[in-house]
């Protein structure tokens, strides 16, 4: 079974006609980055992170994107406060479980969270959702030392658990929801040395559950493509000091036909 290019376009253009508002708790190494992601893909990015306004700000949001890069315990407070908010709106939330695993306290915060919200996507690098699955599995810092394939298990696992689409990032990205695998063969290696892609994709995902959230597997795949073609076209810059730049105009300028010609995505029943 193929993933058809026109899937992916069609949710792309509900981006950019519809323009929704995707809340980010995030850290402040990407803030930049995943803003100017989201406004080059058709999206409106905020991030607002005081726990005196985010249930207000998740009110006007359609879709809540939780990243936990640099955590601190205010900012995990919010966390809290804005799931539980958009879980009573049904609005679709987005968990980047960054770093699990590489020490006790960020991956109890993750487990923590991820216990809470149920969100409707969990994306990450293999070897975070791994961690997820067994507390005593350590990473590398924030860098996966597994293949995106060794986490299938652990994915599912997840999958089972909370309900949610589990996404493993890598040099294949593998989406599992709903009694189907989902693996995007789009990317570039190059886009591993550019601080942040990992989370832009995260964000990204929440722009395709805002505005497909009847089908959140197909969003997360359509959002992951999307961010891997864009990879492929950046990767013709001289490093990834120009690739970030090249990126952002890659993601602004993706045509019908760059997907038609470029998507490598196929589906599979599990």
């Amino acid at each position: 079974m193929t993933y058809r290019p026109e899937d992916v376009w069609e949710d792309l253009e509900r981006i950019r006609t519809r323009r929704p508002l995707v809340h980010n708790i995030t850290n402040y190494v990407v803030m930049n980055s995943t803003a100017n992601a989201l406004l080059a893909i058709g999206a409106s990015p905020v991030m607002a992170h005081a726990d005196q306004e985010v249930e207000d700000m998740v009110g006007i949001a359609a879709a809540l994107v939780i990243n936990i890069g640099t955590l601190s315990e205010q900012w995990t407070k919010s966390m809290f406060m804005a799931a539980r908010r958009a879980g009573q709106l049904g609005i679709p939330i987005v968990l980047d479980p960054v770093g699990a695993g590489a020490t006790p306290y960020r991956t109890r915060t993750a487990r923590q969270l991820l216990e809470a919200i149920a969100p409707a996507v969990i994306r990450a690098n293999a070897s975070e959702i791994i961690a997820m699955v067994a507390a005593d599995k350590r990473t590398k810092g924030v860098d996966s030392t597994a293949a995106s394939s060794e986490a299938l298990t652990a994915a599912r696992t997840l999958n089972a658990e909370f309900g949610s689409v589990v996404c493993v990032s890598g040099a294949e990205d593998y989406i599992v929801g709903g009694g189907r695998l989902f693996i995007v063969g789009n990317g570039h290696a190059l886009m591993a040395r550019v601080t942040g892609l990992g989370c832009t994709a995260s964000a990204l995902c929440g722009a395709f559950a805002a505005v497909r959230r009847e089908d959140i597997i197909r969003a997360t795949a359509s959002a992951m493509a999307v961010m891997g073609i864009a990879g492929e076209t950046a990767a013709r810059a001289d490093g990834p000091g120009s690739m970030q730049v090249m990126f952002l105009d890659a993601l602004y300028g993706l045509t019908r036909r760059d997907i038609e010609e470029r998507l490598k995505l196929t589906v599979q029943e599990l």
